[in-house]
């Protein structure tokens, strides 16, 4: 059996059978996500779920492949984030707090010369971006770390498309024969899945900051380790378009929070869940069509590393114009009501 499948099955088994248990120690220390005006649940629900992916990807991992130092530096700076993301679960950190321990774990990976070192550049020849290496890392770890984070709005939303986006990466990994990428997404995606079970709508336990931000960091660290090993499209433009939606949704929220004139940082509820609720769909029908435009953006990405330079930049291009005619179509542009953030 190959490894990759090895860890994806591990990693599925020990997130389904663990998230009871977790569930009942978060009721028990009191990780609760009580409802506000910008949630859609109506009830306290325990929190802190990420402890379950958390524990069936590190168990996956080190049953299924050699722990290298690059390894072992995903292994240390994942536990970082996670422990941020329990402080947070537990009593609400401030946002620079918050921000400053993403940048700590960011840092882990740049310890163990875990950094980007180029950019694919689908109009040309590849950008080395040297002495830029280092900041560059961090926003970009610090930045997927918060978009996964942002998008965990509705039931099942943050694991399904995170785990659209390990799958995604894991068969690229494949094609380009990278068996150390392959194998960490197979365990992430098999982590998410796991946890989804008990996540779906009606949710018996929320993942939180814990598990969000998790499985946000361990994709931007692993992309990066598919840049260390590849000079071909596994680096970032394939998991850029696969987390494509969250991508979007948060630079969205951005643009329409500067253009109304509100602080950047401030939430509000004009996210794509929150503008698909109001169209009149259902949880389960938003997340499920939020779904299928991941996998749509996760064939997409895989496309890329089939064609041509000319043709992935058009692909990108007619991506971007796609995404932005629909935003204004839905109203994701909108100006919309602040709100306290939780």
């Amino acid at each position: 059996m190959q490894t990759y499948i090895v860890a994806f099955t591990i990693a599925l088994a020990v997130a389904y059978f663990a998230t009871p248990r977790v569930k009942d120690f978060a009721i028990k220390v009191g990780a609760l996500d009580a409802p506000d005006d910008r949630k859609v649940h109506t009830k306290p629900i325990p929190r802190m779920g990420g402890l379950a992916i958390y524990g069936a990807f590190v168990l996956a991992v080190l049953a299924s492949m050699y722990v290298s130092r690059e390894v072992m530096g995903l292994l240390v700076g994942g536990t970082v984030i996670l422990i941020v993301g329990i402080i947070d679960d537990l009593k609400p950190l401030p946002a620079r707090v918050k921000l400053l321990g993403q940048i700590i774990a960011a840092a882990v990976l740049v310890m163990f010369d875990i950094k980007i070192e180029w950019l694919t550049n689908p109009f040309g020849e590849m950008i080395y971006v040297e002495y830029l290496a280092i900041p560059l890392t961090i926003l970009w770890v610090v930045g997927l770390t918060n978009t996964v984070n942002l998008i965990d709005g509705l039931d099942g939303l943050a694991a399904g498309v995170s785990t659209i986006a390990s799958v995604t990466i894991l068969l690229v990994a494949l094609q380009q024969n990278f068996w150390t990428v392959a194998v960490l997404t197979a365990a992430l995606a098999g982590s998410a899945l796991g946890f989804l079970q008990h996540n779906f709508n009606p949710a018996k336990i929320f993942m939180g900051d814990t598990g969000s931000m998790f499985l946000g960091y361990m994709l931007a660290a692993i992309s990066i380790l598919g840049t260390v090993k590849s000079a071909a499209t596994i680096a970032l433009i394939v998991p850029i378009v696969a987390l494509g939606l969250p991508i979007l949704d948060t630079a969205f929220a951005i643009i329409r929070r500067y253009m109304s004139g509100r602080p950047i940082f401030k939430p509000d509820k004009g996210h794509l869940h929150h503008r698909l609720l109001e169209m009149g769909l259902t949880q389960k029908q938003a997340v499920l069509l939020m779904y299928v435009m991941s996998g749509c953006l996760g064939l997409s990405a895989i496309a890329l590393t089939e064609v041509n330079k000319s043709f992935g930049a058009f692909i990108i291009v007619a991506l971007l114009g796609i995404a932005f005619v629909g935003a204004k179509k839905i109203g994701v542009l909108k100006a919309t009501k602040s709100i306290e953030s939780h």
